[in-house]
């Protein structure tokens, strides 16, 4: 790499170079997984294809071949026997080489539309003896269809006939292990006939059957119509069940669906093409030299930053340019470039809407350019050979790296949505609990009604579907739901709010979570034993421990129960896809699994964030302005840390907890509460009364008192308003009508008056029993009674409500 650098350093010196850049390599794990385990050759000779006609018709009379009805094995016989006589026809030494070299090998559906003409020129065989006469030929291996061919024949015989014929013992073995209900099962369906379609192209048994087959295959079903994974990757996973896979196979068939993996540095630059080779080979070379201290996501952005934002940017506007040293007027004009994007979106009809907009990563891409030339210059220092030649005063101020006030406004708007979203946290907690209480219910009601009968839900009619394993149901209008799957959504949606909210994790550390993760420790000092949860390094690499509740453990306890293998009790092993790594972590017992048409698979952020969304539908709850208050698993973390600061939690504890690397982070996320305004103003109060005379202390005028509640909440009761803070002790015990704090309302004069007559009987009856502490203490509130509806008389036609516009949540359940 650094000799490359040098190589170039003087044709960029001198302009920029007319050699274009280097071609993205075009591999993937696809490639990598084909290179790695190819698939067999479907080859065009081997004993059976080689003999001869009354041999092959020998065969299919023996067992397995040999069916118990006499008219199955006259169709399957005379089928054969035409399609030998018509195959004998063509140029080959074997039936697979004559197949290959007939027009029916071509295409499924001239086949199927003329395959009956060409046969019987040969014989005179019906169309129903040559289909079946062809699928026992397949069945004994005698010609290979290949996948294409059958993906288009769509037979539903075939996967019945190969289980028979083919590989009975393979199969029998097989069901013994899956059990007979997920044997039964739709996607047991589909993983039988993925096998079958095989090893009719390939020949064999399951035994025979290798990865490079397998991987062949799913690549086949996805160029077809029949769309990506239409059959699901669960044949893949029976297959390492049966052991019959190498011990360096993929984990699962899915990594297929991520075909990119991790790019080099040079494609990652190569996405978006540098004109100037120099450059080009500095920034490859630089990504280099980041690498190591960088996740994958982290390298991605900052590629992308310094090539499709920065350099490909200036090339684009200012040809030419071919060193790090650029002019003022070409630094200024990309700065302002810099500063807005054209957003495009569709429109209902069709066309495209340019919209420029701010450019919310302005700042991180200031940052990433400043760091490379900064970088650069430093790096300068120790190999002066290597980064010298590129060392160039940096178009980015220190000052262009910061925007307070977008960071004010996005810290203002997270703490607005913390403080909308705490308060109705524990609802919100409630509601997914019973969101799935519902949801179970329905789903036990479903699966006590018979296939094909009639039930029920919350006053809606269904009718089952005629599955007996599935939970599928019709409403009156015919539309078609899985009722198990609305309760999977609802039971991880209730599992995800009541994790997050205990333990303020990520939301990809709460999916990383496995079995292996629950740890118990001793305490030194007691020798009591308490439940630790180990939070897998994420964001910042840095693994830390949290306590487990015991709400936590009652989570985890009915997570574990719910994904355990029953049949050994253990927590079944998955791969997850790491998308920040763009790679497939190792199989490990992950607790946020399920079961994917009998194979266990992981949740994804996504699902996470849809099935909150169906929550907050369910519950109906809404903000201010009607629309739907939406949590994110983000908003859980941001609670949590506030919640903890609020209720006494050292800042510099809760950083670890939530494994932040800087406490500023933590404090970012604690949001601002007047806690400490209320606290501060109560106590100024309190020292001014011990210095002040007390004849200061009178009723506020109408507009003192509006301007003091602009600081406050107000606070109702009985008989008005009172500003006393919200969780603080009242001097008075809670007689209000002595106090100078409590504004009566109108409407509430009448009640003033009852509890001035009553205070006036209750004095008389004092008076009259000797009780004269009492009396003192009874005509106190009565002065207090009388100078409120005094007040109410002064003010009568004057008063005026204010509306402080403070947010209220609504929820309909």
């Amino acid at each position: 790499m650094t000799a490359r650098v040098r190589e170039v350093t003087g044709a960029a010196a001198a302009g920029p170079s007319a050699v274009p850049p280097a071609p993205r390599a075009s591999g993937g794990l696809l490639e990598q997984a084909r290179a790695r385990f190819p698939a067999r050759a479907t080859g065009l000779r081997w004993p059976i294809t080689e003999a001869s006609i009354d041999d092959v018709l020998a065969v299919l009379e023996r067992t397995p071949f040999r069916a118990d009805k006499a008219h199955t094995r006259w169709y399957r016989r005379s089928g054969a026997r035409a399609i030998l006589a018509w195959l004998s026809g063509f140029d080959g030494a074997s039936w697979q080489e004559r197949w290959e070299a007939s027009p029916a090998a071509a295409c499924p559906q001239r086949w199927r539309r003329e395959g009956e003409a060409w046969v019987t020129t040969a014989s005179d065989a019906r169309w129903s003896s040559i289909q079946a006469g062809l699928l026992v030929l397949a069945a004994a291996d005698v010609i290979r269809l290949s996948l294409p061919w059958q993906l288009d024949l769509r037979s539903c015989h075939v996967r019945t006939l190969i289980e028979e014929c083919r590989d009975p013992e393979g199969f029998a073995r097989l069901q013994e292990m899956v059990g007979a209900e997920r044997w039964a099962s739709a996607g047991g369906g589909r993983a039988r006939r993925a096998l079958t379609r095989i090893m009719v192209a390939k020949g064999g048994g399951l035994a025979d059957i290798t990865v490079g087959d397998v991987i062949e295959y799913d690549t086949e079903l996805r160029r077809t119509a029949h769309g990506v994974n239409a059959s699901g990757t669960l044949y893949y996973a029976w297959l390492r069940e049966l052991g019959q896979l190498p011990a360096d196979a993929p984990a699962t068939l899915r990594f297929l669906e991520k075909v990119t993996g991790q790019l080099t540095c040079a494609q990652l630059v190569d996405r978006h093409p540098v004109a100037a080779a120099g450059i080009r080979a500095l920034l490859i070379d630089y990504l280099e030299e980041r690498r190591p201290r960088l996740d994958y996501a982290t390298l991605d952005n900052l590629a992308r930053h310094l090539t499709r934002n920065f350099w490909h940017d200036i090339e684009r506007h200012h040809p030419g340019v071919g060193t790090l040293h650029l002019p003022t007027d070409v630094a200024s004009a990309w700065k302002e470039r810099l500063r807005t994007r054209v957003q495009r979106r569709r429109r209902p009809d069709g066309s495209i809407e340019e919209t420029v907009v701010e450019r919310a990563d302005r700042v991180m891409i200031s940052i990433a350019v400043r760091a490379f030339y900064l970088d650069i210059a430093r790096w300068a220092t120790e190999e002066p050979a290597r980064w010298g030649p590129w060392v160039a005063p940096c178009p980015i101020k220190a000052a262009e790296t910061t925007d307070r006030k977008r960071a004010t406004r996005t810290k203002a708007r997270m703490d607005q949505r913390t403080r909308e979203r705490l308060p109705v946290l524990e609802a919100f907690a409630q509601a997914a609990a019973e969101h799935h209480r519902l949801r179970s219910a329905h789903l036990e009601i479903a699966r006590a009604t018979p296939p094909g009968g009639h039930f029920t839900l919350d006053g809606t009619p269904y009718t089952r579907g005629a599955n007996a394993a599935g939970a599928a149901a019709r409403d009156a209008q015919g539309k078609l739901v899985h009722l198990d799957r609305v309760e999977h959504r609802a039971f991880w949606a209730w599992a995800t709010v009541e994790f997050l909210r205990h333990t303020g994790a990520r939301v990809e550390e709460m999916l990383e979570i496995s079995h292996h993760a629950m740890i118990q420790y001793r305490l030194p000092t007691t020798g009591e034993i308490v439940p630790l949860l180990q939070i897998a390094p994420s964001k910042t690499d840095v693994e830390r421990v949290l306590l487990v509740s015991p709400e936590l453990a009652d989570v985890l306890a009915t997570i574990i129960r719910r994904v355990r293998d029953p049949k050994t009790g253990l927590i079944p092993l998955v791969t997850r896809y790491d998308a920040e790594e763009r790679q497939w972590n190792p199989p490990a017992p992950l607790l946020f699994q399920y079961d994917r048409g009998g194979e266990p698979s992981t949740l994804n952020s996504q699902t996470i964030r849809e099935v909150l969304k169906e929550t907050v539908a369910f519950m109906r709850l809404t903000d201010a302005t009607g629309h739907p208050l939406h949590f994110t698993p983000q908003d859980f973390r941001r609670m949590f840390i506030t919640d903890a600061i609020r209720t006494g939690l050292p800042p510099h504890i809760a950083q670890v907890i939530a494994g932040h690397a800087n406490i500023n982070t933590t404090m970012g996320y604690n949001a601002i509460y007047p806690t400490e305004t209320i606290e501060a103003h109560r106590a100024f109060i309190t020292r001014r009364r011990t210095l002040r005379p007390a004849e200061e202390y009178r009723t506020p005028t109408d507009a003192e008192w509006e301007d003091f509640l602009g600081h406050f909440e107000r606070r109702k009761v009985s008989v008005g308003t009172c500003a006393r803070a919200y969780g603080t002790a009242c001097i008075h015990e809670h007689a209000c009508v002595r106090c100078s704090l409590l504004r009566p309302e109108p409407a509430q004069r009448g009640r003033l008056a009852e509890i001035r007559d009553n205070l006036i009987t209750r004095i008389a009856e004092a008076e009259t029993e000797g009780w004269l502490g009492e009396v003192e203490g009874l005509q106190v509130s009565l002065a207090g009674a009388e100078q409120k509806l005094s007040q109410l008389d002064r003010s009568h036609g004057q008063h005026t409500a204010v509306d402080l516009g403070i947010p209220t949540m609504r929820c309909d359940r």
